[in-house]
């Protein structure tokens, strides 16, 4: 039977799998992940670098990428996943579920309100955001809201100049608590204090 035998540091969901040891992938802690002996790596698109991939591949560990720019994404890629470790019964109980939540949310307190417009901030110097061809821009169009960064940039996650965030000028800010926000980035950039969020 297939199982998981380790997590990345930023994967807290199940609380089940906070008992698994951690691998960092930012760099990629090769030798940890080696240790660890797993059959396969499951990936997404701009996590593992080709060439960890390659060294992995070489050492017979193959690695398996997922691009996911849709929340639809994310459920094709659990049936994915749910068939190539036989459990398809198990990971379609499991999207069937999250598809009736994402439903039920969508018909909640925020259909038909205006949809804010929401900037989140993945790294602070320089201010890194999520851009416009992310999954972020999903997630938050599903929930009501909207991606305050309008513009199609050549990456993903582009940084952001203040005065450019000054112009968005965005409803909502997301990259912390409102203590963390405040003791680091608006310390760093008080002038963005000025923002509708």
């Amino acid at each position: 039977t297939s199982t998981i035998i380790a997590r990345t540091q930023n994967c807290d969901f199940p609380a089940g799998v906070r008992s698994k040891p951690i691998v960092n992938t930012y760099p990629l802690d090769l030798e940890r992940l080696v240790a660890l002996r797993p059959d396969v790596v499951f990936t997404t698109e701009g996590m593992t670098t080709p060439d960890d991939a390659a060294r992995l591949a070489q050492l017979g560990i193959p690695v398996y990428f997922q691009r996911y720019a849709t929340v639809e994404d994310v459920f094709g890629g659990l049936e994915k996943l749910g068939r190539i470790l036989s459990r398809p019964a198990q990971a379609r109980h499991l999207t069937d579920s999250l598809r009736r939540e994402l439903r039920q949310l969508q018909a909640g307190p925020t259909a038909g309100r205006p949809k804010p417009r929401v900037l989140a901030i993945t790294w602070q110097d320089p201010i890194y955001v999520y851009g416009q061809n992310t999954l972020f821009t999903d997630k938050i169009r599903l929930a009501g809201g909207q991606n305050a960064v309008t513009e199609q940039f050549p990456q993903p996650y582009p940084a952001l100049t203040r005065e450019y965030i000054l112009k968005l000028n965005p409803d909502v800010l997301i990259g912390g608590s409102f203590g963390k926000l405040d003791s680091t980035f608006f310390r760093t950039y008080p002038e963005l204090k000025r923002i509708r969020a």
